[in-house]
């Protein structure tokens, strides 16, 4: 009899770890059965806002493979509005319920299970009340009941965004375009928490400039409502008009079905798994659910991005499928743009390098994208993180315009290669007046490291 694998999730990590390991074993080998409470497999959750604001269409356009294709192409037995609420480790089961029928649960018997099921948005308690015109955004069907308020009589104009960090920031952008006058509310000093306050107050700048009003010390308590519609947002400075909440306050791993079944689940909330992708005997993880290891800090961490679940969804559906393969952690990379503003960052922030316990000095300059007198050429700002001591680069920070995220990609691999800032001034960066001065600001900021870190040895 074939062996059987159960995975638990449709998106990027479960589909990744299934395709994989149907590629390396036979349909009369290994049988796949795939759960997912959704609508939709291998979908782009980032894409969400740019089809909201109209950038692109969707959501057909933001699915990679539909279930059809896995069902056809990859003898995948793909399950959708299926959610899986238990699993029984000792008598290799699961134990699912059809979402559309609600008919009686079902138990499938499995080999190896592959636990996927993402993250779940944090949902404080003022948010829980069911009312309408209130939304996540996580999923594909999250933007359809989105897409479908807006598009309903009487047409919204007022949007509150809770939360400032991605996810905030570029849905903010895409109601706007959508024309909706927009107050973003962010509990911490600036937005996005994901770079230092400094870059933050960068970011600032140019949310102002797309005319969202941006509210930064403030803490929503409450929502009010009328004749059972959202029509107010509370917080502790005053109440904010809303006829739309949207809801960026970050999300958390989706592990309590694990944490349930007596899997291990770390100190952030994830799964916790090996290097290869492994929980327990016969039974994987990987994607939003999993916690993996920051190879700068050394410590556990939970990075929600499709670049890492997709890896890690690869690992695992290799080693499902008789292979060797390994994920060896994260650096932190990221990257996010706001209206022509480009935002980068990996790596430690100052705060996490102080936590990890590194004595560090920084460097921020300010150059171009491109030949100070060519056409099109604009400022760009670079800040670099290195430790004290050796010059090891520790985390850097990118936020400019045009040209200005992905050469966050250059320090990303000198970070993951453990260089130094005197390393990375000789780096043999690519020039030509149209991309970049003849010394490129990354090169530049290296420079200014190197130097702080000599001098911070004398």
């Amino acid at each position: 009899m074939a062996r059987r694998l159960v995975v638990i999730g449709g998106n990027a990590a479960g589909m990744s770890a299934a395709s994989q390991a149907r590629r390396r074993r036979g349909r009369d080998d290994l049988e796949i059965v795939v759960f997912e409470r959704g609508n939709f497999t291998s979908y782009s959750s980032c894409g969400i806002p740019y089809w909201v604001g109209g950038l692109v269409e969707g959501p057909d356009k933001l699915i990679a493979r539909a279930p059809a294709t896995f069902r056809d192409e990859y003898a995948i037995d793909v399950r959708l509005r299926h959610e899986v609420v238990a699993i029984d480790l000792e008598s290799r089961h699961v134990v699912a319920r059809n979402l559309e029928n609600g008919g009686e649960p079902v138990h499938v018997r499995f080999d190896d299970l592959m636990y996927a099921p993402g993250a779940e948005p944090v949902r404080p308690d003022w948010a829980d009340g069911g009312l309408a015109g209130v939304f996540g955004m996580q999923t594909l069907d999250d933007g359809a009941a989105l897409m479908d308020w807006l598009g309903a009589e009487p047409a919204p104009e007022h949007a509150v965004v809770v939360g400032a960090g991605y996810i905030g920031v570029e849905m903010a952008e895409a109601l706007v375009r959508h024309g909706l006058r927009v107050t973003l509310v962010e509990r911490g000093a600036e937005p996005m928490s994901s770079v230092d306050p400094d870059m933050g107050a960068l970011v600032r700048e140019a949310i102002c400039g797309m005319n969202i009003e941006v509210r930064t010390g403030v803490t929503v308590t409450g929502l009010k409502e009328s004749d059972g519609r959202i029509s107010a947002v509370v917080t502790d400075s005053g109440e904010l008009p809303a006829d739309v909440v949207l809801l960026g306050l970050g999300v958390r791993p989706n592990s309590q079905l694990a944490r349930d079944a007596g899997l291990p689940v770390g100190r952030t909330g994830g799964v916790v798994t090996d290097l290869r992708m492994r929980v327990a005997d016969g039974i994987w993880a990987a994607g939003d659910c999993v916690e993996t290891v920051h190879r700068l800090s050394g410590h556990p961490v939970h990075v929600p991005l499709g670049t890492h679940a997709n890896k890690q969804g690869r690992v695992a559906g290799i080693n499902l499928g008789g292979g060797y393969a390994t994920f060896p952690g994260v650096v932190g990379t990221a990257v996010t743009k706001v209206c022509d503003l480009e935002v980068g960052r990996t790596g430690l922030l100052e705060r996490e390098a102080s936590a990890a316990g590194y004595e560090f000095v920084t460097a921020v300059v300010k150059s171009t994208n491109r030949a100070g007198y060519f056409p099109g050429a604009a400022q760009m700002t670079v800040k670099l993180i290195a430790e004290r001591r050796t010059g090891r680069l520790l985390g850097a920070q990118i936020v400019g315009r045009s040209e200005a995220a992905k050469r966050i990609d250059v320090v990303a691999a000198a970070l993951w290669h453990e260089t130094t800032v005197e390393e990375l001034t000789a780096f043999d960066l690519g020039y030509a007046p149209p991309y970049a001065p003849v010394w490129d600001p990354v090169l530049v900021a290296a420079r200014k490291a190197a130097v702080a870190v000599e001098r911070a040895g004398q």
